[in-house]
């Protein structure tokens, strides 16, 4: 996959997790936010809780699950840091980091709480 094709893929999956999230009855409040560190895919609310999730597509959900890097969860941690800033409560509210696999037929798998700080 060139790069163009496999960064407008990841553009379609996190467009098909946006609304996989909107139609559970979450809110979208953000898609790719950028903070000093990085990028958050998708930023959902449900009530009080935010929901940071990192989209990840490859030709399965095993293979789009491999694809999580250290690296990459540390740069979510530290710009979900930085939007908490923007939050009332600040550190001190209720987050949660998913993972949202997408394989090559579109499939979505959710993994909630995928990743704790």
């Amino acid at each position: 996959m060139s790069g163009s094709t496999s960064y407008h893929a990841g553009l379609a999956a996190e467009d098909s997790v946006a609304r996989h999230y909107g139609l559970a009855g979450y809110r979208v409040v953000a898609r790719r936010w950028r903070g000093k560190g990085g990028e958050i895919d998708v930023i959902a609310q449900a009530g009080d809780d935010t929901i940071f999730i990192e989209v990840k597509k490859s030709d399965s959900h095993a293979a789009a699950a491999a694809r999580v890097s250290d690296h990459q969860i540390r740069r979510l941690f530290d710009c979900a840091g930085e939007y908490m800033g923007t939050l009332p409560n600040g550190m001190l509210s209720s987050v949660r980091f998913d993972v949202a696999l997408v394989d090559a037929v579109g499939r979505i798998e959710i993994i909630e709480n995928a990743l704790t700080a």
